[in-house]
């Protein structure tokens, strides 16, 4: 079995609807959550892009047109 280096690119959390926060106060509100899971999902996706270039330098470029 041959197993693939590529790998998809991290999903960011589904953001709740305003209705889904209870407007009371709580600490952490269910919004402040949602924000640490973006910054853990830029995070992810910042690592997965950096990583992305290394994994097609396998890959042969692309022949250019030089037109000389």
């Amino acid at each position: 079995m041959v197993k693939s280096t590529d790998t998809k690119a991290p999903l960011p959390p589904v953001r709740p609807d305003n209705d889904e926060c209870c407007h009371s106060g709580c600490e952490p509100c269910i919004f402040d959550l949602y924000e640490l899971e973006m910054d853990k999902y830029r995070a992810a996706l910042a690592q997965w892009e950096q990583e992305r270039p290394a994994r097609k330098a396998g890959k042969k470029p692309a022949p250019s047109s030089s037109g000389a």
